[in-house]
């Protein structure tokens, strides 16, 4: 039997359907190729495979980039420890079987700072200074063994209310949607208001109220309907000698002691 032609077995001839029918037929499907691709890859990323809506990404705060300041609030947990240099008399001391050693121990903190945002240009400059003045609960310890009894511990706490003016350049990256990511770095002022001492008898070491860091660090920018939260990881190291030289033995033990902190700043504009 003969196999029909499927032009025969559609009712197409070459009569009804000419050479234009064909170009017609081949536009509208070249045209319509895209806009198929284009609905099936927005259902992919806004549908589940049985055809639910998962979801729809809205940029929220979308003309956050147009004001120029940008008030806020940080808490801020941090990790602080000194960084000991040690005398020449300690040296003499050890070499002599009656010196101590200094081991300095990590503490924790706790700062509350206000956040001052300013932008440098326009709307689309990565760059932003900030200003964020507060204040930082610090405790410091030194663990001190030995002097003639090797197996004596006593710990030096040097416990400071800390007024800090971080005065900050911040260069941001490029919004995605409702995420950035910036650097950040300068200098941190610190002034001792208060200096917690229980038991002057037992805690002698004492430090400088003054005091300038390096801060220098990463963070993110999410942005919520009504906010943008800013977890953001900064490293500080201190620039000067804050020890306060004391006539006691744990004072002599040292000629130098800088402040280093690490701290995870949370921040709400």
């Amino acid at each position: 039997m003969a196999t029909p032609h499927v032009r025969h077995q559609l009712h197409l001839h070459r009569a009804q359907v000419g050479t234009w029918g064909w170009l017609v037929l081949l536009g509208l499907l070249l045209a319509a190729g895209p806009a198929l691709a284009q609905r099936k890859r927005s259902d992919a990323i806004d549908r589940t495979k049985k055809g639910r809506i998962k979801g729809i990404t809205v940029e929220n705060l979308a003309n956050y980039n147009q004001r120029f300041y940008r008030p806020g609030l940080s808490i801020a947990p941090s990790f602080s420890r000194f960084f000991i240099e040690q005398s020449d008399t300690y040296i003499q001391n050890i070499q002599q079987g009656r010196g101590v050693t200094a081991n300095a121990l990590i503490s924790p903190g706790l700062g509350v700072y206000f956040t001052n945002d300013i932008r440098l240009g326009g709307p689309s400059t990565p760059f932003h200074l900030r200003f964020v003045p507060g204040l930082s609960f610090m405790t410091r310890r030194i663990e001190y063994q030995g002097g003639g009894q090797p197996d004596t511990l006593r710990t030096q706490e040097v416990a400071t209310t800390q007024l800090e003016l971080p005065l900050l350049l911040k260069y941001q990256s490029q919004r995605r949607r409702n995420t950035r990511m910036y650097m950040i770095a300068g200098i941190k002022p610190s002034y001792a208001v208060t200096q917690r001492q229980n038991t002057p008898e037992i805690n002698q070491l004492r430090v400088t109220r003054t005091d300038v860091l390096l801060e220098y660090g990463f963070g993110f920018d999410l942005f919520y309907p009504y906010f943008k939260f800013g977890p953001e990881l900064r490293f500080s190291h201190g620039l000067r000698n804050i020890l306060d030289p004391q006539n006691n033995r744990y004072s002599s033990a040292l000629q130098s002691l800088r402040t280093n902190t690490v701290t995870l700043y949370l921040n709400i504009e």
